[in-house]
Parts: structure tokens; C-alpha cells; sequence
């Protein structure tokens, strides 16, 4: 069911170090997630899959993760995602890159979705430079980087609870590390 797959399907910040996502689930991820709608149909996105440990690494050393945690370093040593898709616009179909964002979130969602249905989780990164994701990558100019998506087997506890009387939405952990995660009830979204 969709609703199954929507409510594990977390921003993980932390993995399963020892499991390798491989270049060929990438492309499956890719693969549904061409298929859905696009604005106007241009389908402008180009996708860079990224399974090899060097690259990995470099973008694990870009790429930041969880600010609102400030006394918290995420993820933790030894717990990185061991493959990312760095979703770019390609601005040679498209000339401004943001004119992209809703064929973008509509990938990024799929691909996660599809990642919890295989047993794996993800995380949408969009606290990273531009310029050193293109450089790291060896990308050309014309394909900007507009989002990275983690890909890994979580290895992290999330839970969902409602927002609190403050009204707070503000994602925090325990002593045990789990990660909580308030969501507004229904009836305080439904207009």
C-alpha cells in the first residue's frame, strides 16, 4: 500500500555502512521515476548515480546534513549512505535550472518510494554547494545539480508523532538516539 511505503519512507541519517547499494538498483530507482509526469512534458532532468566508494566519499564530504540537530554531528562515523543520485537540470532543454523544482520533487519522491519498497531508505540533500557537487563530479556546465538523494539500508530508529501544544515542528532525538519527527494532524491541514 502507498500509505505503508509513505509512512517508512523517513529521511534516514544513518546507514548500514557494510550493505552497497550497487550502480544497477540506481538505475532501477531512475528508471520509475522517468516515467512520471513532467511540466510540460520536457522532461529536463539528467541523473548522476554514484556507487563507487571514491565518489561516495566526496560527496559525504559535501554534503550536510540535519542542522537543526546543533550539538549533533549526522550522520554518525560509520554510518553514511553508500550510494547517492544527484538529480540535475539540464540547461540545454530548460535554461533556468529552478524552473525545475516541481518535476524534481516528484522524481525525488518516487525514487524514495521506490527505495523503501526494496528494503533501502534515503534522505533529499539540498544543504550542499553547487559548485564543488559539479566539481567532485567532473559534471559539464550545462547540467546543474539541484538536489542529491542519499541512498542507503537505514540503520536508524524514526518515529512519527504529532506536533506538540507549542506548535513546534522541529525534528529532535532522544537519549537513544531516536529520531522523532511531529507531523500536524489531519484536521489542522485540511482547510
Amino acid at each position: 500500500m502507498i500509505s505503508e511505503l509513505v509512512v517508512k519512507n523517513r529521511s534516514y541519517r544513518g546507514y548500514d555502512e557494510s550493505y552497497k547499494v550497487t550502480e544497477d538498483v540506481l538505475k532501477d530507482l531512475v528508471d520509475t521515476a522517468r516515467l512520471t509526469g513532467s511540466a510540460a512534458n520536457l522532461q529536463p532532468l539528467k541523473y548522476k548515480l554514484v556507487a563507487d566508494a571514491e565518489n561516495v566519499a566526496k560527496l559525504n564530504g559535501i554534503t550536510r546534513w540535519g542542522k537543526m540537530l546543533k550539538d549533533i554531528e549526522l550522520p554518525h562515523k560509520g554510518m553514511f549512505p553508500t550510494a547517492y543520485i544527484v538529480v540535475c537540470v539540464d540547461t540545454n532543454i530548460v535554461k533556468n535550472a529552478d524552473s525545475a523544482n516541481t518535476d524534481i520533487g516528484i522524481v525525488a519522491q518516487t525514487m524514495l518510494l521506490s527505495a523503501v519498497e526494496k528494503g533501502l531508505g534515503g534522505c533529499m540533500i539540498g544543504n550542499y554547494e553547487k559548485a564543488k557537487a559539479t566539481e567532485a563530479l567532473g559534471l559539464p556546465e550545462h547540467l546543474v545539480p539541484q538536489l542529491i538523494i542519499a541512498i542507503g539500508k537505514p540503520a536508524e530508529e524514526i518515529k512519527l508523532v504529532d506536533v506538540d501544544e507549542t506548535g513546534s515542528t522541529k525534528y529532535y532525538r532522544d537519549e537513544n538516539d531516536v529520531h522523532y519527527v511531529p507531523k500536524r494532524k489531519l484536521e489542522d491541514v485540511i482547510i
